[in-house]
């Protein structure tokens, strides 16, 4: 697990920190990749999250959703006291039931649907 601390900035209207270079070269290792969404699991000021990162405007960042910030008891121009690794777990997310049924009434969407990514 990897330990930093950053200020929480903001981009529009998007909490986020950046992170350390050799933070982000360790979880380059861990995800064995250094491009596209990296999938982290870690604490924010002790708190546990799930979440992933992105590089955005040429930079690699941690967004903070508000149930994340919350729990933390942090805020845009807080320090937040971060531990971060890559996260190996499957994201998947089961379709809703009435979706489900939806496509099963509809072919050609269902096709449209299989084929979008994750």
């Amino acid at each position: 697990m990897e330990r930093f601390t950053a200020k929480i900035l903001k981009i529009g209207i998007n909490p986020y920190v950046g992170l350390p270079e050799d933070v982000l070269n360790t979880l380059f290792k861990q995800a064995d990749k250094n491009k596209g969404p990296i999938p982290v699991r870690g604490t924010l000021n002790g708190k546990s999250f799930v979440q992933t990162l992105v590089k955005y405007q040429g930079a690699w960042r941690l967004y903070l959703n508000t149930p994340m910030r919350l729990d933390a008891g942090i805020d845009v121009g807080d320090d937040a006291k971060v531990e971060i690794e890559f996260d190996p777990e499957p994201r998947i997310v089961p379709i809703h039931p009435k979706f489900a049924r939806a496509l099963s009434k509809n072919k050609e969407a269902k096709a449209v649907f299989e084929q979008l990514a994750p």
